[in-house]
Formats: C-alpha cells, sequence, structure tokens
C-alpha cells in the first residue's frame, strides 16, 4: 500500500497544472480540429443518403484507419513534450521513494492522460454526430453503404465488410482502443528514455522518427519504394503489418479469420513486449541519470 499510495503522489504532482498548460490546451484543440475533419467525411454520406449512424461509428472511423493514428500520434508527442516532468522538487522525490515507484508513477500518468485524451475524443466525435447517432449495438446504414460500395475508398473511411463481419460496434471500439493504447505507451515511454539519456530534443526526435518508421512502413508506399506491382500488395500487406507499430495500432491491418497478419492478441503482446523493453531501459537510464541537470527549465 505504501508503494501505490507513493506512485500516486508523484502521479499527482506530474497533473499540476496540467488544464492550464498551453501545450496540453493547443493538444485538445487540435484533437478537435483532427476530429471535425475526420468526422466529416462520414457525416457527408449520413446526410446525403439521410441514414443513421451507430454511437461507436465515429470514434470506429476517426480512429481506424493508418492516416488518423499517425496525425493523432503527433499530438502525443506535443502531449507528453515535458515527459518525465522534472524540476529541482524530483530529485527530493527519488530520494524518498524508490525509482521504480517513480518510473511506475510515469506509467500511470502516460496511462490517465491517455484514457482522458480518449474519453475527450469519444465525446468530441460522438457531438459532432449525435444529429444522426443511436444507442444500439449493431452496424448502421451508414456503415453498411460504405462498406458494401466504393464510397469508403474514395472518402478514406475505414469501413470495410470484414470488420463488420467479424465484430460489433461496442467491441471494435474497445480493440481499437486496446490498440491505441499500446502504440501511444510505447511512443510515450520512447520519449521518455530518451529524454533521460539525451534530452529533450532527443525525445522529440525519437519520437518522430518512430512515427516516421510507421509511416515508411505503409503498404502502400513501402511498395512504392521497392517498386512493386499491384500482385505484390498482398505480401507487402504481410510484411508491413508485422514490423510496423503503426499497423499494429491499426484495426484493419489484423487478422480477421483469412489473412497472414497479426490478430489483436499479438500486436497487443508486441507492444507489451517493446513496452518492457523500454522501462527496463529507462530504469536503467534512471539509476546513472545526473541529478545536477534538474534545473527546472
Amino acid at each position: 500500500m505504501e508503494a501505490i499510495r507513493q506512485s500516486f503522489a508523484v502521479v499527482r504532482w506530474n497533473f499540476q497544472g496540467f488544464f492550464k498548460n498551453p501545450r496540453v490546451v493547443a493538444t485538445f484543440l487540435f484533437s478537435f480540429v483532427l476530429c471535425f475533419f475526420l468526422s466529416d467525411r462520414a457525416m457527408m454520406v449520413a446526410d446525403y443518403f439521410d441514414a443513421p449512424m451507430q454511437a461507436f461509428e465515429p470514434f470506429i472511423w476517426t480512429f481506424g484507419d493508418a492516416t488518423a493514428i499517425l496525425l493523432c500520434s503527433l499530438l502525443f508527442i506535443l502531449l507528453f513534450l515535458d515527459l518525465p516532468k522534472l524540476s529541482p522538487f524530483t530529485p527530493y522525490m527519488l530520494i524518498r521513494i524508490k525509482k521504480s515507484r517513480w518510473l511506475a508513477a510515469q506509467f500511470f500518468y502516460i496511462l490517465l492522460a491517455t484514457l482522458l485524451y480518449m474519453a475527450y475524443v469519444f465525446l468530441v466525435t460522438g457531438l459532432l454526430c449525435m444529429q444522426k447517432t443511436f444507442a444500439g449495438n449493431i452496424w448502421s446504414k451508414t456503415a453498411a453503404l460504405l462498406a458494401y460500395s466504393q464510397m469508403g475508398r474514395e472518402l478514406s473511411v475505414p469501413s470495410s465488410v470484414k470488420v463488420m463481419e467479424s465484430t460489433s460496434p461496442f467491441g471494435c471500439s474497445l480493440q481499437i482502443m486496446l490498440l491505441l493504447f499500446g502504440y501511444v505507451l510505447t511512443l510515450s515511454f520512447l520519449m521518455l528514455l530518451f529524454q533521460m539519456w539525451l534530452g529533450k530534443k532527443a525525445a522529440i526526435g525519437a519520437g518522430l522518427s518512430y512515427s516516421l518508421f510507421g509511416f515508411l512502413l505503409d503498404p502502400d508506399t513501402l511498395a512504392a519504394i521497392l517498386h512493386k506491382e499491384d500482385y505484390q500488395m498482398f505480401q507487402m500487406r504481410r510484411i508491413a503489418g508485422w514490423i510496423s507499430p503503426l499497423n499494429h495500432a491499426t484495426y484493419g491491418m489484423h487478422d480477421f479469420g483469412y489473412d497472414v497478419l497479426p490478430t489483436i492478441a499479438q500486436s497487443c503482446m508486441v507492444f507489451l513486449a517493446v513496452l518492457i523493453c523500454l522501462a527496463g531501459a529507462s530504469f536503467w537510464t534512471l539509476k546513472k541519470y545526473n541529478f545536477s541537470s534538474f534545473t527546472g527549465e
């Protein structure tokens, strides 16, 4: 109980001034703009055909493709730019508590901040489309129109037949949240590691490189770089689906019974393995951290 109390004391300290921070306010404002533009594509279809949408579908279509997750990851880099929160008070905390508890507090801070962000996004997408939504846990007519026609692909809305056949809107949204959590946690701990190891500029560079790596391993981008033909796209999707963290976080890039791609559980295990490695490296770096660098600047 003492370990939990000390860790959550550090978490409370990390959240001090969180909602007054201009960087955090800017992140949530940019997120609102992102949700507005991404959900507007599906709203165009719903308005044109006067068709309803299930309450979870705007969220699913916002974070169901790699491009939206990539843009979201850039916002998370901005949100966790000061991770870990360092000041002249930090050495005092590390003397009073074990370093492992302090590092666990950073994990819980990232987790809670991500939960808050996801709840905000879910609320925003729901409010933007509330005039056309209903609460039943079944796919809507709008989803069917997007999935069974070319409109979804033309509008870049991630609505597909294989997703509708394999799960419900509620289950799909939970799986998307789980994958996004894994991606954000690994991104944030990577920035935490480089912040303690090489400084803030290195942490920003590591976060951007992590996102850029996922972007370059997009199947279409990878095929263009390697000059692959259309009949070789299956191979490109398979390679990118297994080695790209961005594709591991993309719901549509998973096995639905007839794809040679990772399953949701396998992607979660990959994120967990990477997270354990980053946590171990962060703890090792923290043991060698130079306390004279805690200037509070």
